[in-house]
């Protein structure tokens, strides 16, 4: 964006440029041009007085001796012509400085009674000599012209220089832009590059992220202090909703637990069947009740925390929580396996996250993947990371299911009836995206869930 702002600057400044000193570079060429015109015009004035009486009389030795002095001391060519346009008198033994075609008009124009001039301006790039010529006569007679024929060289180096002189102005005037247009530019979009900058952190989960609302235009000063309102607002309102799902949840422990015992101890004196069959569905409606109030209180832990990144083995790691499940596999008829990776493989984390993933994912690939099922977990390196895969090949998830498994509690449609609260997968979204890593859900091949767990590497 700040090229694109710099560049409209500079186009803007090039076009003020242009239309300054295009027209007045046009206007010096013409300027000289008219002088040169009036000086020539003057000394062809004064060679046709001169000129006048030597051609009536017939004596023209002092003329020619006057033209050759000016010729030398200017280099300007002069001829003096009779009435008939027959050379005369000329400044120099060339008979061919008549044979231009400029030169010819001029010489009619004077010859007709009018002082001619060539009609061209002297441009930087003109070689052709400058055609200028007189009249010789009084009274409306004319009985011939005197022409000068003046080199351009000069003068046009002269325009030259002067063009020179303009565009180095210029020049130093488009740098001095440059310079102020990327200043303007930067001091313009610094408070913009600030916001972007906090607002991908905002979004990245860092609600302590704000913007300097000091510096930059008024407008963006203002919204600058509007952003970091915004973001201190949305902030405290997290806050306040993880402290209130934190403290209801760790004050309905307390009420649950005693009324878990007190359930429990009403069993005993229990005897209809009915009766002992209720009892019995009320005490797993506590535990799953107190399940819930502890996922409440690590979802809460894990969205507040500020969590230290620790080097771990991923193999390792993996290895320990497939041991810390076989038992509850087998007692599922679930065959749970594990494939060692070749070395061992380290990533970057939260000092729980692969623990709690993995015992996340494990849990739910036991609980759902249906007897005689089998489990894989598999750690890879992927990526300049590790990937942690975790495979069943019980029923699956559609992809609208694997889309909903990581909202709040959501569960299945046919998990309805299966313990859980539905948010072990909200709770491992968690601590991955923490860790800079991600959470993929894939149908696996041919059926089942493949859930991927990605952690960066140590740096």
């Amino acid at each position: 964006m700040r090229v694109r702002l710099v560049g409209t600057y500079l186009v803007l400044l090039l076009l003020v440029l242009a239309a300054l000193e295009v027209p007045l570079a046009m206007t010096l060429a013409a300027r000289d041009t008219q002088r040169l015109v009036a000086d020539r015009l003057a000394d062809a004035t004064r060679f046709a007085t001169l000129a006048e009486p030597a051609l009536r009389a017939n004596d023209t030795k002092e003329m020619t001796d006057e033209l050759i002095r000016y010729d030398e001391l200017y280099g300007i060519a002069a001829v003096v012509v009779d009435q008939d346009a027959h050379q005369v008198v000329s400044s120099r033994a060339d008979l061919k400085l008549l044979a231009g075609a400029d030169v010819q008009r001029q010489v009619h124009r004077a010859l007709e009674g009018r002082e001619g001039s060539d009609d061209g301006t002297v441009w930087p790039w003109r070689t052709e000599p400058f055609v200028v010529a007189a009249p010789v006569g009084r009274g409306g007679e004319v009985i011939g012209a005197v022409v000068t024929i003046s080199p351009t060289r000069h003068r046009a180096n002269a325009v030259g220089t002067a063009w020179s002189v303009l565009a180095g102005g210029g020049l130093v005037v488009l740098f001095a832009g440059i310079v102020a247009a990327y200043s303007l530019a930067r001091w313009t979009l610094r408070p913009v590059a600030e916001l972007d900058a906090a607002a991908h952190e905002l979004g990245a989960g860092d609600y302590a992220a704000r913007v300097p609302a000091a510096d930059g235009p008024p407008e963006l000063r203002r919204l600058g202090t509007a952003f970091n309102e915004m973001a201190a607002t949305v902030a405290d309102s997290l806050e306040r909703q993880r402290a209130f799902v934190s403290n209801a949840s760790h004050q309905l422990r307390n009420p649950l637990t005693a009324l878990r015992l007190r359930v429990e101890d009403l069993g005993a004196d229990l005897t209809d069947p009915d009766a002992v069959e209720g009892h019995k569905l009320a005490l797993e409606e506590a535990e799953r009740l107190g399940e819930v109030l502890d996922s409440l209180l690590a979802l809460a832990r894990a969205e507040r925390g500020r969590f230290e990144l620790a080097d771990i083995d991923a193999g390792e790691v993996a290895w320990a929580r497939v041991v810390a499940w076989q038992p509850v596999a087998t007692k599922r008829q679930i065959t749970l396996r594990y494939v060692r990776p070749p070395r061992p493989l380290r990533v970057r984390a939260v000092t729980t996250a692969l623990d709690q993933a993995l015992d996340a994912l494990i849990d739910n690939a036991v609980k759902f993947s249906g007897p005689g099922a089998t489990v894989t977990v598999r750690p890879t390196a992927d990526g300049g990371g590790v990937a942690v895969h975790v495979m069943d090949n019980g029923p699956g998830l559609t992809e609208q299911q694997r889309e909903l498994a990581t909202v709040r509690f959501w569960r299945a449609p046919d998990a309805q009836n299966v313990d859980g609260s539905g948010l072990g997968l909200p709770i491992v979204a968690v601590l991955v995206d923490a860790s800079g890593g991600r959470l993929d859900l894939l149908p696996n091949d041919p059926t089942g869930l493949h859930a991927r767990l990605w952690f960066p590497g140590p740096p």
